[in-house]
């Protein structure tokens, strides 16, 4: 079995780790870079950086700030953004991302997921979805989770993937920031339903909430920012305690 892969989440504004409550209420949590080098440190499989307020006015910060984490880091990472074009994902990736996450330029043009995955390779695109309950459905949001879509998430996640999708990132905007634990009847019904990796995100608060998402769905990582940024959670800790319940994990 493939091991499960723990993946600290750097939300980034104006140059800053910041992290937020159901995606508001901003808190700064640190210089990304130094994060990064902490966390490849203490054992983390792979970073996401998600720049949260990307415009194409402040892509050249960006890019510095990869080639920086890139210089620091023996860890794959995931960069995220105001990525709306090919051209955009391979100046991230020359700068030495590994991966490229899109969000809402996805969803406004899907066939963006179909040039990234011809140009690069399905293993390089990320499609991170921010999905919120209403009305009894799980509906895909766009632009920071402030913008309401008429889609479904598992249909949308379901053509992600016919279109060349390489991983799913699936974050609960109703369980972020909450510490309450991940949607685990969501996430398993998700990854039950596609054969691409799932990616999970928003709620974790304590160890057992890592447990649980990993015991009782099928996805392959799971993703937290605060538990980490503030050293609630250590990751050496973590994956002793997943090792326990026989998950396996990298030490």
């Amino acid at each position: 079995m493939l091991s499960k892969r723990i993946i600290p989440c750097l939300d980034v504004k104006d140059g800053r780790t910041v992290k937020g409550v159901n995606f508001v209420d901003l808190k700064d949590a640190g210089d990304p870079v130094e994060l990064a080098w902490q966390y490849a440190q203490q054992g983390a499989d792979e970073l996401v950086f998600l720049d949260i307020t990307a415009t194409h006015e402040r892509r050249g910060t960006t890019i510095e700030m990869v080639k920086s984490v890139a210089r620091q880091l023996n860890i794959p990472f995931t960069i995220g953004g105001g990525i709306t074009t090919v051209a955009d994902a391979e100046a991230l990736l020359n700068a030495g991302a590994d991966k490229i996450s899109i969000n809402s330029a996805a969803v406004r043009n899907p066939l963006l997921i179909e040039e990234l995955a011809k140009a690069f390779g399905v293993q390089f695109v990320v499609v991170a979805v921010d999905t919120k309950l209403i009305e009894g459905r799980n509906m895909v949001h766009l632009n920071g989770g402030r913008l309401l879509t008429e889609l479904e998430t598992e249909n949308w996640i379901l053509r992600a993937e016919g279109l060349g999708a390489g991983e799913i990132l699936l974050t609960s905007m109703d369980h972020d920031g909450t510490k309450n634990g991940f949607d685990c009847l969501l996430l398993d019904k998700v990854a039950r339903s596609i054969n691409i990796p799932v990616i999970a995100s928003g709620g974790a608060g304590k160890m057992e909430h890592f447990t649980e998402v990993f015991l009782e769905t099928g996805v392959d990582a799971a993703l937290a920012a605060s538990v980490f940024h503030f050293g609630e959670i250590p990751i050496p800790d973590l994956k002793k305690e997943l090792k326990k319940h026989n998950i396996p994990v990298r030490l």
